[in-house]
């Protein structure tokens, strides 16, 4: 399994204009490639090949009067700028024939120096290397200092080198894990109970077995800093000094907030995949979520990059990962008999069952119906567990169709 490993840079001032330099040269090589297959798609040809490009707009540009600054950077983050249009195109192609998963793509676009983000890679023809006093040797730049957090545990294949909105440099280092290795440091998954999720925004986090996780808020704590921070850039005057000290401290400002909650998501998806053999989480739909007048909490939540979280440690560690479908209602069900009471509105967080009687947390029972949704629940022989009242078989749903055959399931027991 292929990992990346993030560690902040301290380039020294001449290597800060290198890095400068390198950003530059790779986003004018992009960018051409960008207008080659535009220019080539409005005359009706054919788009040019890779070799093509490369040979047009990095070996014969360096040898004309407007590209000769080409050759003050390392050829290899040129070649992988090319790589990375022709894979912007084809997954842009594939998002429109709907063979690619996950959200759509647009066409490629042209880079800017603007852009919150500058990103170069080298790959291992640029013969960079990590230096025996733990720095990192790049071609045309020289030796960088790396913080280093943790042994990187094998070695990497590629450095990408970032510089993000907030003028700091990161290396990422793409390694491949050694799968024996990964299992050996979680405990073995035999005997450890499967849990539920209901994910929210008065508790991040609800499980099934009753336990509750504040949500920390991030960005409603940051706020009266970042407004004021705002304030300040708001009256700078633009393309002065002054206004680009200021930016950097909005961005410096934003930049904590996204550590902050980057940090809280790895911890807890951690331990819950440390504590469980198993995890059902709730597909939410965090884009529609994020259009409502509760917008802000949403994105303050950050449940995508949890839930993300969550799927690729499952997969690292062997454990048991499913999505329940969002059509799923785990707030109308009973978990002990299953009869559906109906929709309730926000306010309500504990309800009573019309049917048994049992009184509800609304959180904790709707993680509870996510994990017997999930298929997770099971008696003491193993067996899968489903209320009373439900005469369909989880196992004829499936854990893929297990959203259309519960619900079928569930309207056949009210009848």
């Amino acid at each position: 399994m292929q990992l990346r490993y993030a560690f902040r840079l301290d380039p020294g001032p001449g290597q800060r204009v290198a890095l400068a330099r390198a950003f530059g040269c790779a986003r004018v090589v992009y960018n051409d490639a960008v207008a080659a297959r535009e220019r080539a798609r409005r005359e009706g040809a054919a788009f040019p090949s890779a070799g093509a490009l490369s040979k047009m707009l990095i070996t014969e540009a360096k040898q004309g009067p407007g590209r000769q600054w080409l050759s003050e950077v390392s050829a290899v983050i040129l070649q992988q700028a090319l790589r990375d249009v022709e894979r912007a195109y084809t997954n842009f192609f594939a998002s429109l024939k709907g063979s690619r998963q996950g959200a759509r793509v647009g066409a490629p676009r042209f880079r800017s120096k603007r852009d919150a983000r500058q990103a170069i890679r080298f790959t291992a023809n640029a013969r960079w290397k990590i230096t025996e006093s733990g720095r990192l040797l790049l071609p045309k730049i020289g030796e960088v200092k790396v913080r280093w957090s943790r042994r990187l545990p094998s070695v990497p294949s590629s450095v990408t080198v970032i510089r993000d909105a907030a003028g700091r440099f990161f290396a990422s280092f793409v390694v491949e894990t050694d799968p024996d290795a990964d299992l050996a440091r979680m405990p073995g998954a035999d005997g450890l109970p499967s849990v539920g999720i209901d994910l929210g925004l008065t508790h991040f986090a609800v499980l099934s077995d009753g336990t509750k996780i504040d949500s920390p808020r991030f960005l409603r704590r940051a706020e009266k800093k970042l407004k004021k921070a705002q304030r300040e850039l708001s009256r700078k005057q633009k393309g002065s000094k002054n206004r680009e000290k200021a930016r950097l401290k909005v961005a410096r400002a934003h930049a904590q907030v996204a550590d902050a909650r980057r940090e809280f998501h790895h911890q807890l998806s951690t331990r819950l995949i440390r504590e469980s053999q198993a995890v059902a989480v709730e597909d939410l739909a965090v884009k529609a979520l994020a259009r409502t007048r509760l917008g802000k909490s949403v994105h303050d939540a950050g449940w995508a990059q949890f839930l993300a979280m969550l799927e690729y440690k499952a997969q690292r560690y062997a454990r048991i990962f499913v999505k329940v479908g969002r059509f799923e209602p785990t707030s109308q069900v009973c978990s002990v008999c299953g009869v559906k009471d109906g929709p309730k509105p926000l306010h309500v967080r504990t309800w009573t069952c019309t049917h048994c009687g049992t009184v509800h947390d609304r959180d904790r029972n709707a993680a509870k119906n996510v994990k017997q949704a999930a298929g997770l629940a099971v008696t003491a022989c193993r067996a899968q567990v489903r209320p009373g009242l439900v005469p369909a078989q989880r196992e004829e749903a499936g854990s893929h169709g297990i959203h259309t055959g519960t619900r079928a399931a569930q309207r056949h027991s009210t009848r």
